[in-house]
């Protein structure tokens, strides 16, 4: 059973508490929205939830690979697209799955293209494509509608509930507006 539970967590950074006594609980098909301003700690939630960076009180447990879509998106910028991908899709045993998230993504047509030369929004839904590749059942987003025009972020939208309705967990960090429906909210 996927699921991704975090009791009494708190986030220091730089000598500052962030937050306190955040409790989460997500199950198969669920969702949480993590909104508030800049520097209150919606990054710094992902990355406890991912397992990057320790919490300063309580615990994080996850059934459930995790897959992590940060602010940047972790591709070698001198490589082809589709070659960028497939290095993390084979560490995640799935160098099989990124034809099929590029097309996911409406990146497709431009699997041969190097990194380095695609657009914003590109890079956004290059990332979101070594998320979908990945197979994991926990998606921890920070950001995705950073950079992305309201189609794409139509995309995202898409994305996400086709992940939850297979029974899939997605944990999100935004400022800007993205649509989950029935997720829970965590104003930080």
């Amino acid at each position: 059973m996927t699921r991704l539970a975090l009791r009494g967590v708190a986030c220091l950074r730089g000598g500052r508490l962030l937050f306190e006594g955040l409790d989460l609980a997500l199950a198969a098909g669920e969702a949480a929205l993590v909104t508030g301003p800049n520097g209150v700690g919606k990054s710094s939630l992902i990355r406890i939830a991912a397992g990057l960076l320790a919490p300063a009180a309580g615990s994080i447990e996850c059934e459930g690979a995790r897959a992590l879509m940060a602010e940047a998106p972790a591709l070698d910028p001198e490589l082809p697209l589709g070659a960028a991908l497939r290095f993390w899709a084979g560490i995640d045993g799935r160098p099989d799955a990124v034809p099929e998230a590029l097309a996911a993504v409406g990146l497709a047509d431009l699997a041969l293209v190097p990194v380095r030369l695609l657009s914003t929004g590109q890079r956004r839904r290059a990332a979101l494509a070594r998320v979908v590749a990945s197979g994991a059942p926990v998606w921890l987003l920070d950001e995705p509608a950073n950079g992305l025009d309201i189609a794409s972020i139509a995309l995202l939208e898409g994305l996400i509930a086709g992940h939850r309705a297979a029974g899939g967990i997605a944990l999100v960090a935004t400022h800007l507006p993205v649509a989950l429906p029935d997720a829970r909210e965590v104003a930080l």
